[in-house]
C-alpha cells in the first residue's frame, strides 16, 4: 500500500463459530482495516465483505438466514470474498449436514468429494488458472500451490470458474462473478502467493471505492 493510501474498511462475517484471527492479521497485512463482526450497521458501513472458511454450513446458514434479505442486499452492492466455507454459502446449497439452502447469488450446488480419496482435501495441493484476465490473479504463476482443508466443493462453471484444483475430481479453486469473489483453499495459510492473492483483492476494493466516490 502506497503512502498515503486509505486503508479500505473489510468486514469479517462473524458466523458465531471459530478463530478469525488469522484472516483478520492477514487482511491487515494486505493493506485493509478489517472489523470482525455480525452486525448489520457494520456490513453496511464496511467498502468489502468477506465471508470466511471457518465453521459448518448449516450454522454458518442459520446466522445468516436470521438476516437473509439484508444480507444479500449488502452483497449486491459491493466486493465480496468467500474463503473455503464461505465461497461455498454464495451458492445454492451444499449436501453437507444434509441438503442445506444456501445465499443463491451463483448457479450450482455443493457436492461431497469422492468416497476414493481421503477426506478431508487437507493439505497443499495444485491451482491451475484457466482464465487469466482476472484481476485477483494478477503476479500469480499459471500453476501454483495453496492449502486446503475442506470436504465438499462447487462445480466447474465457466462462468465463474478462474482456476481448478483436481482431488477425486474437478473444482474450481478461484471463482469470480461479478462483484463475488471466492477461494476454496486459505489464502492466509497459503504463504506468499496466498498474500498476493489477498493484497489483489484489498487493490480491487480501494479502486472500486474510489471510483464510487468520485
Amino acid at each position: 500500500m502506497s503512502a498515503g493510501e486509505r486503508r479500505v474498511r473489510v468486514a469479517i462475517v462473524n458466523y458465531g463459530v471459530g478463530n478469525l484471527r488469522s484472516i483478520y492479521r492477514a487482511l491487515e497485512i494486505a493493506g485493509a482495516s478489517p472489523v470482525i463482526t455480525r452486525e448489520i450497521v457494520a456490513l453496511e458501513r464496511a467498502d468489502a465483505i468477506v465471508l470466511p472458511g471457518v465453521g459448518a454450513y448449516v450454522a454458518a446458514m442459520r446466522f445468516i438466514n436470521s438476516i437473509r434479505d439484508k444480507f444479500i442486499n449488502i452483497l449486491l452492492e459491493k466486493p465480496v470474498l468467500g474463503i473455503c466455507l464461505g465461497m461455498q454459502l454464495l451458492f445454492e446449497g451444499s449436501e453437507e449436514g444434509g441438503f442445506v439452502r444456501g445465499l443463491g447469488l451463483l448457479k450450482g450446488y455443493v457436492t461431497r468429494l469422492p468416497a476414493n480419496v481421503k477426506l478431508p482435501h487437507m493439505g497443499w495441493n495444485h491451482v491451475r488458472i484457466i482464465k487469466e484476465h482476472s484481476h485477483l490473479i494478477s503476479g500469480l504463476p499459471k500453476k501454483t500451490f495453496m492449502y486446503f482443508a475442506h470436504s465438499y466443493a462447487p462445480p466447474v462453471n465457466d462462468s465463474y470458474t478462474v482456476a481448478i484444483t483436481e482431488y477425486g475430481r474437478p473444482f474450481p479453486s478461484i471463482i469470480e462473478s461479478g462483484n463475488l469473489f471466492g477461494m476454496q483453499f486459505h489464502p492466509e495459510k497459503s504463504g506468499r502467493h496466498g498474500r498476493i492473492l489477498l493484497a489483489n483483492f484489498v487493490r480491487l476494493v480501494r479502486e472500486e471505492h474510489a471510483k464510487n466516490t468520485l
